[in-house]
């Protein structure tokens, strides 16, 4: 089944983009504003809802979740179209999330982020459409 290759696909991508932000974020300096100022003063500051942590610290936990976040879609949908592919096709839902979920991703990319990210979610989403719409219309 043709559609089984299209979720691998869109996956194996969100894993290699996801575990590529998480080595960046923990080994790497991509991450770090040019302005080294910045960093200080995000170390030296809190955000108002608690004092118990810095922007530093929530910026590296937002980033290494976010990665995590991302693996986990992989994960799961490297398991379940690689080993439960009927599960994966005799389910209106977990065909259609990993659209749902790559498309919501597609859209934070688009405004926030810059052209690498996007072109790599927008392929995994595009696979991922193709073969919910291969599940779907069969």
């Amino acid at each position: 089944m043709i559609a089984r290759w299209f979720f691998l696909a869109g996956a194996s991508i969100f894993g290699a983009l996801g575990t590529l932000h998480l080595l960046y974020t923990f080994f790497s300096d991509k991450f770090l504003a040019r302005d080294l100022a910045v960093v200080d003063a995000m170390k030296g500051t809190s955000p108002r809802i608690s004092r118990r942590t810095t922007m530093w610290r929530a910026w590296v936990g937002f980033n290494a979740s976010h990665s995590l976040g991302a693996m986990l879609l992989s994960a799961f949908y490297l398991l379940l179209a690689g080993w439960h592919m009927e599960v994966l096709a005799g389910s209106i839902p977990f065909t259609v999330l990993p659209v749902i979920a790559s498309t919501a991703y597609l859209l934070v990319a688009h405004h926030y982020w810059f052209a690498a990210p996007f072109r790599g979610i927008a392929l995994a989403a595009g696979c991922f459409a193709a073969g919910a719409g291969l599940v779907l219309l069969r």
